[in-house]
């Protein structure tokens, strides 16, 4: 069969461009109103899109005063919701490991699981966010190095738990008065450095045996955890060359994890503005732009590159940065910000406008078939598996990309016709886990 392309959309509020709540084709509303992520995933199962993807984050951020900085609903509820009104499209949710326990979130995702029949999937983050500490009863972020050790132990214990109740230990026997067949529940009894859970999960193994393990991070830390987790993999490189360059590199270090790499989808970020011919794009664009809050963007920078930039001129270049192993949130995102500033000698004020459509993940304007070819060339260059959908309006620019890229990329027989299975598993082409506690006898409780 002819590789496909494997597309999410990243729901992000009413837009991924920072200033798409001032546009007047967006309605603020919509962000508190169910519905509309209902009706924007049944119009992404409508063009058979992989999954739609819930994005989290545990504090508010400083520059919320000049625009939302997320979605403010948390991502079980809404993908519940979402789950409950469609019936193929797999629905992806973040939650962090650092501030959460693996016994409460693998009893939520087995649930989602089972809610939407198998197509949750679990995009694992560290939580880049500072001011999350503050909020989880800590005085500081826990260091980087030490969160990605948590989240390995925190994965190690959930696939444990999802495993701990055998696929068929559900017995509902009326006749015989067995519920459960009790040789068939295992207590994972572990103790580690960062938890201590006896098990088993008080819910049923989920359908797809675990969720689908999504991972978002590029430093050298995520890349490891993601050679050795992740089934799917949300990351940031704007130009073809770090593309390959992270592709190839994280499908080499599976190797050491005893994975296939047709075992990871590695899926880049993608800010698409299509215009009926390339003017009318970045004329578009261009108009985005306009609502542009600087302060926003400056809080943004801020936070990300470690220094505060409101002292500097806007249209002065960025000021000597700390190094990389100084900044304790996003490594991978801090990179990618001065990668870009340095690549194309931009200055704050640019740099600003370079990232307010993606935060830094690749954006291209021109028509349909300029989109489509750009795709195709990341696709079939060794740079991606396919791509996280960031359209800059919201519900508009999802409506124009399913109407005129997709059947493009269907013509040249890169993306699907319909679904070819019913899980998110099934659209990804993944295996379902072996339960590692099958044909072994149960422990003693």
């Amino acid at each position: 069969m002819t590789r496909k392309m494997h597309l999410n959309l990243f729901i992000q509020g009413i837009g991924h461009h920072e200033a798409a709540w001032r546009h007047p084709g967006t309605d603020p509303a919509d962000m508190m109103d169910i519905g509309y992520y209902q009706r924007l995933a049944q119009q992404a199962e409508a063009a058979k899109l992989d999954a739609i993807f819930i994005a989290d984050a545990l504090a508010i951020n400083h520059h919320v005063e000049h625009g939302p900085f997320n979605n403010f609903f948390e991502p079980f509820t809404l993908l519940a919701a979402v789950a409950a009104v469609t019936t193929k499209i797999g629905v992806i949710g973040t939650a962090s490991t650092t501030y959460h326990e693996p016994y409460d979130l693998a009893r939520k995702f087995a649930s989602l699981d089972r809610v939407s029949r198998g197509r949750a999937g679990w995009n694992i983050v560290t939580s880049g966010n500072e001011m999350a500490a503050q909020n989880f009863g800590h005085d500081q972020h826990m260091q980087h190095a030490q969160r990605y050790a948590r989240a390995t132990e925190f994965v190690e214990v959930t696939r444990a738990l999802w495993d701990s109740w055998e696929d068929d230990a559900l017995l509902a026997d009326r006749a015989g008065g067995r519920f459960v067949d009790g040789r068939k529940l295992h207590p994972i009894h572990h103790e580690g450095t960062f938890f201590k859970v006896r098990g088993p999960l008080d819910f049923p193994r989920p359908p797809q045996g675990h969720p689908v393990l999504v991972q978002a991070g590029s430093s050298t830390d995520g890349r490891e955890f993601a050679a050795r987790f992740a089934e799917a993999i949300y990351t940031a490189q704007n130009n073809l060359a770090d593309a390959q360059d992270f592709y190839g590199d994280v499908k080499a270090r599976m190797r050491a994890h005893g994975r296939r790499p047709d075992q990871l989808c590695i899926l880049p970020g993608l800010a698409a503005v299509v215009g009926a011919t390339r003017q009318e794009a970045r004329d578009k664009a261009a108009e985005l732009n306009e609502y542009i809050v600087p302060q926003y963007g400056l809080h943004q920078l801020s936070n990300n590159l470690g220094l505060d930039l409101f002292t500097y001129p806007l249209d002065g270049p960025l000021p000597e940065l700390p190094p990389i192993e100084a900044i304790n949130g996003g490594k991978s995102r801090y990179q990618v910000f001065v990668d870009l500033a340095r690549r194309d000698n931009l200055t704050i004020r640019q740099l600003i406008h370079a990232i307010a459509f993606g935060r830094g993940h690749d954006t291209f304007a021109g028509t349909a078939i300029d989109i489509a070819d750009h795709m195709q060339e990341w696709f079939e260059g060794g740079a991606c598996d396919g791509f996280n959908l960031l359209p800059p309006n919201l519900p508009g620019d999802m409506g124009v990309f399913a109407a005129t890229v997709l059947p493009e990329l269907r013509r040249r027989g890169l993306f699907r016709e319909d679904y070819g299975g019913s899980t998110l598993r099934d659209h990804f082409g993944l295996d379902r886990p072996v339960n590692r506690f099958t044909a072994q006898p149960a422990m003693a409780n």
